[in-house]
């Protein structure tokens, strides 16, 4: 039994075993004044009370164990869930351990490649100088060398026309010279240079140093 107020105190233990042995005392003095039939009836009310309430028990009973069935089902559909989810949180975590492990490979990669770049950029400047500094002084060399070019070819043409101007002198003057010894010396030196000189007009100097000496040599002679 219970209090009737949460501030009453609580009845003593003869209080309640004397309430008790006076409902039971009641009771059996109900039962000694009913008839038969009254007590049959009691019994029948009784028991239709009790086999009723032992079927709202048994049904209150079957839908708990059916909610306990259905709550049972959720725990292990909540269970494969979470598994399920653990599984995918795991490969997701060995995912981004993955892309960061990309990120700082990349990044190193990006900073070397970088640094080549720096420094393949620095050798090409400088290979670019020299080859720059190269190409001046080619071009240079090649202007010299031009310049140096026109001016043997200006030498040569000179030469040409010194040594065409001369051949006519080397032939006539051989000729008009007398030995003084009456005989002439055309025959016999002017003939070789004659003949080279018309074989080849535009000789070199070497060649008209040549005729000179002989020239000289002739006029030498007895």
């Amino acid at each position: 039994m219970f209090p009737a107020s949460e501030g009453a105190p609580p009845e003593p233990l003869g209080s309640m075993e004397e309430t008790e042995a006076a409902a039971e005392a009641e009771a059996e003095e109900d039962l000694a004044r009913c008839s038969k039939e009254e007590l049959v009836l009691r019994l029948r009310r009784e028991e239709a009370q009790r086999l009723s309430a032992l079927v709202q028990r048994g049904k209150l009973m079957q839908g708990v164990n059916l909610e306990l069935q259905a709550h049972l089902r959720e725990v292990r559909e909540l269970k494969a869930l979470n598994g399920r989810l653990q599984a995918e949180n795991r490969e997701l975590r060995e995912l981004c351990l993955f892309l960061d492990q990309e990120r700082l490979r990349d990044q190193s990669l990006a900073l070397q490649w970088r640094r080549f770049g720096t420094g393949a950029a620095r050798q090409l400047r400088l290979q670019v100088g020299l080859c720059l500094g190269k190409i001046r002084a080619l071009e240079e060399l090649q202007g010299s060398l031009a310049r140096d070019n026109r001016d043997l070819q200006r030498l040569c043409l000179a030469l040409r026309e010194e040594q065409a101007d001369r051949a006519p002198e080397a032939e006539a003057a051989p000729g008009d010279r007398d030995l003084g010894d009456g005989s002439s010396s055309t025959g016999s030196l002017a003939s070789p240079d004659q003949g080279h000189g018309h074989g080849c007009p535009e000789g070199s100097p070497k060649e008209d140093s040549q005729e000179e000496e002989e020239e000289g040599g002739g006029g030498e002679g007895p």
